[in-house]
């Protein structure tokens, strides 16, 4: 496991960022099935003291189905989802100043739909590893109806930030505590 020093360093290396307002923000983690987006976002939602979105939740039953019948999701399927998990952080970051979401954001339309439904500033944080530490990440997780069989399919989707979205990209070898930290130093907090 990477030490404290070699997360810093990497942190050292993250694209500069304009200013961080101080409220209202919405932090948005995105990434693909199994990345550890819901883990890093509570941390992230615990340290900041402020809520946390499950955007699985936000899922319409027709595209639970689909996606636990193994056929992945289309844009028409996703605008919906991005538009209830958008109005939802603008609720939660007026109401409280800030929110932290989990949510794949897979394409660079995808976040600006998000950012337009949010209306307040929004930072991403991209989680990211190798397809088959996913893949056994997935194997190992029970209960949730996205199949390992549809990794490929996001993957395909993704689209890698680019530089002038100032993503924060962390690679997930790392424990999710010193991903929570370099998250909060890249954040100002």
């Amino acid at each position: 496991m990477p030490s404290a020093s070699l997360v810093r360093e990497k942190a050292a290396l993250l694209p500069s960022l304009d200013p961080v307002p101080a409220s209202p923000l919405a932090i948005i983690v995105m990434g693909v099935s199994g990345c550890g987006k819901s883990t890093l976002g509570a941390l992230l939602a615990q340290a900041l003291d402020c809520p946390f979105l499950e955007g699985d939740s936000f899922h319409s039953p027709e595209a639970v189905a689909k996606m636990r019948g193994g056929r992945a999701l289309t844009d028409e399927d996703r605008w919906p989802w991005l538009d209830r998990v958008g109005k939802a952080a603008a609720d939660r970051a007026a109401a409280q100043g800030m929110t932290v979401a989990a949510c794949s954001a897979l394409r660079r339309s995808y976040r600006d739909r998000l950012r337009g439904a949010i209306g307040v500033p929004v930072r991403f944080i991209l989680l990211e590893n190798s397809r088959e530490k996913l893949l056994a990440r997935l194997g190992d997780r029970s209960g949730h109806y996205m199949p390992a069989s549809l990794l490929d399919s996001q993957f395909a989707t993704l689209e890698r930030p680019l530089p002038e979205e100032q993503v924060l990209i962390l690679n997930t070898d790392d424990a999710p505590d010193l991903l929570r930290d370099a998250a909060l130093r890249w954040l100002g907090r």
